[in-house]
């Protein structure tokens, strides 16, 4: 008597493939839908110089130019390869693009112990193009005067 074979049934195997695809599609879901934080610091150590007036009111779509110690100028947190005003001309020129110049706020954060012609540079070169609203960023001093 011929006896019908049994089919063998295979060991259940599970597909990497696919769940390892879906994985990659959450991360690049996730990854694109996150909101980068614009954190407000400069790749330039610096330490303000001290004043005694309170301080402005937040300015967002002001352009900001940043004067390290040594004279370094970066605008809107991206540093500027060279220290002098064609560079910084042309940094600022692509900083304010598009946008009216003569409302637009310019804050000039410089290192306390940054040279004058720097800050002068800057103020110089803001002057040629236009840029009339202009800050300098101080800290508050904390003792009595």
């Amino acid at each position: 008597m011929k006896f019908p074979r049994v089919a063998k049934k295979d060991p259940i195997e599970i597909n990497l493939a696919p769940m390892i695809d879906v994985m990659l599609v959450l991360l690049v879901f996730f990854v694109m839908s996150s909101s980068f934080s614009q954190v407000k610091k400069n790749h330039l150590q610096i330490s303000l110089p001290e004043a005694q007036a309170k301080a402005a009111e937040n300015l967002p779509d002001a352009v900001e130019i940043a004067i390290s110690q040594q004279g370094a100028y970066a605008v809107n947190g991206q540093n500027i390869i060279g220290q002098n005003a064609n560079a910084l001309r042309y940094a600022l020129i692509q900083a304010v693009k598009g946008r009216a110049i003569s409302t637009i706020p310019l804050i000039i954060t410089a290192d306390a112990q940054t040279t004058h012609q720097s800050v002068v540079t800057a103020m110089d070169v803001a002057g040629q193009l236009g840029l009339t609203k202009l800050s300098i960023t101080t800290v508050k001093t904390t003792g009595k005067p």
